[in-house]
């Protein structure tokens, strides 16, 4: 513990300069490390400066494009791309009659589903031509099999009573 009755000498010539000096060069030697930083940020890019660097505005579309490369995305892009331009890949007549549902990308898969079964057997029939269009279009190996689904069969719900665990329109009695 220091005692409050004893006091720091005061002081005076060449010891004072010797402090004066000591806090001086503290001083410039902070400056100087202020200059290195401001250098090495410009040298990194962690300023803007008068060259492009990476916070630099971009176009909308290149960074987009830079989110889908970095987020491992470019599959699902791709056959989301698909889905808006079915019409133009397959042509009109097909579109008109055969929608995408789903595309399972672990498994390639893409589902379709027609509005007629014979559409549905058309477009079975035309599965290997459609999965090379598609592959032209998105890259190799993207689609590997397309899945036909017929339209969807109405809901039939004949009698007031029905069997207990019945499945479909054959299972109703009453």
């Amino acid at each position: 513990m220091s005692d409050p009755d004893a006091r720091t000498p005061e002081l005076s010539g060449v010891d004072l300069a010797r402090v004066a000096l000591r806090a001086a060069k503290e001083q410039a030697r902070q400056r100087g490390e202020q200059v290195r930083e401001k250098r090495e940020a410009k040298r990194h890019g962690l300023r803007s400066g008068a060259r492009a660097d990476g916070r630099d505005p971009v176009p909308l579309g290149a960074a987009l494009n830079r989110l889908i490369t970095e987020r491992g995305w470019e599959a699902p892009a791709a056959v989301g791309g698909v889905m808006g331009r079915w019409s133009q890949i397959v042509g009109p007549d097909i579109a008109a009659h055969c929608v995408p549902k789903h595309f399972a990308e672990a498994e390639a898969v893409l589902t379709v589903q027609c509005d007629s079964t014979a559409w549905a057997t058309q477009l079975r029939l035309l599965a290997r031509q459609l999965v090379a269009r598609l592959n032209h279009e998105l890259g190799h190996g993207t689609v590997r099999v397309i899945k036909v689904q017929g339209p969807d069969a109405p809901n039939r719900s004949y009698g007031r009573l029905r069997a207990p665990g019945s499945k479909g329109p054959g299972d109703t009695w009453g």
